[in-house]
């Protein structure tokens, strides 16, 4: 993307009457388990809640088992009194062992008596996870349908991390957002094995997912892993009615599209892309440092979505969308109302 000619090198923050207008925000993917009431306080005094993700990854500390971070997901909704929401998860790894689906979903009813509104599947459903002959196994097998029709029996939310940016199936590209990500974590550089499945067939399990399940609600984490062209994105919505995105750690891809495709994309779907960061806040982080990490990239969002000013990002000039009101509100608040019912539930206040 070429650099905009200005002479502001750094947008203002949204005037008094734009943030009225937009309301309060809904960060609907974020991972924090630690319940500093530094934290909380910053929530309150930006009048932000949060859909706190659980999410079983092997390669990654912290997340490597379920039902720890359900218990640290619990503790943070109750004393945040539900400012922080929370997604459950299950682990896939036993799906060839019998009653796998129904442990699964007696599981996730225990997280669900506990205030969790959504479940999260990951990304090693189709990249890593493999059956006892060999295959790959995808978001669509037969293992998983039981507890996808439970969750939607149950009136939940599937957050599904389904494949990854185009950018893990390329050689790691310094001009990628994503470079530092697969330097630093080879085993999901998709360029490296070659032997794994490509992002085609991993996101065409998904749509047949999607199609396979109809009264499942799904929000596709990631822009559904289809950053690089809204268009892209755009033909999913059109085809499923049943799925939403998320623009968790992706608003930089967003931002390297053309500002008029990008803009006409959110105004004309805007019922069906909700605002969210992937923003970490774990139990050994410095809570300082998480607070300072989390408002720098609520204020960039704000600036990007809500302004027409040219700001630098990381060396880069970009324009803001300047979205219409009712467009923000739709974006920052109400799609993960509507898509995530129960996400603005008071939780118990703790004792």
């Amino acid at each position: 993307m070429a650099a905009l000619a200005a002479a502001a090198t750094i947008a203002p923050s949204p005037d008094a009457a734009t943030l009225s207008a937009i309301g309060p925000r809904i960060d609907a993917h974020a991972h924090v388990f630690n319940a500093d009431p530094r934290f909380l306080a910053m929530l309150e005094r930006l009048d932000v809640r949060l859909l706190n993700i659980c999410v079983v990854d092997k390669h990654d500390r912290g997340y490597e088992e379920a039902d720890p971070q359900h218990a640290s997901a619990t503790l943070v909704f109750r004393a945040s009194r539900g400012r922080a929401a929370w997604c459950s998860t299950f682990d896939p790894l036993g799906f060839q062992e019998p009653g796998f689906a129904r442990r699964a979903l007696a599981s996730l009813e225990r997280t669900f008596a506990n205030g969790a509104v959504a479940v999260k599947i990951y990304k090693s459903i189709g990249m890593e996870l493999r059956s006892n002959d060999g295959r790959y196994v995808m978001p669509d097998d037969e293992a998983f349908a039981p507890i996808l029709e439970g969750i939607a029996a149950r009136d939940r939310t599937l957050f599904a991390h389904i494949a990854e940016p185009s950018a893990a199936w390329k050689p790691l590209d310094p001009a990628s957002p994503h470079y530092s990500y697969y330097a630093e974590n080879p085993d999901w550089h998709m360029y490296r094995h070659p032997e794994r499945p490509s992002q085609e067939h991993i996101l065409a399990a998904r749509d047949r997912m999607l199609e396979r399940h109809p009264r499942l609600r799904v929000v596709g984490c990631h822009l559904g892993s289809m950053e690089d062209d809204v268009a892209l994105i755009a033909r999913r919505l059109e085809r499923y009615p049943n799925f939403a995105v998320d623009t968790a750690a992706r608003i930089k891809d967003l931002m390297l599209q053309p500002r008029a495709k990008v803009r006409e994309f959110l105004i004309r779907y805007q019922d069906r892309v909700l605002y969210a960061t992937d923003l970490t806040f774990m139990p050994w982080d410095d809570a300082q440092a998480a607070l300072a990490r989390f408002e720098a990239e609520y204020a960039r969002d704000l600036r990007y979505f809500a302004t027409d000013e040219v700001f630098t990002h990381e060396g880069r000039e970009f324009r803001g969308l300047a979205l219409p009101p009712e467009v923000l509100r739709n974006f920052f608040h109400d799609n993960a109302e509507r898509w995530v019912p129960g996400i603005g539930a008071e939780a118990p206040t703790p004792r």
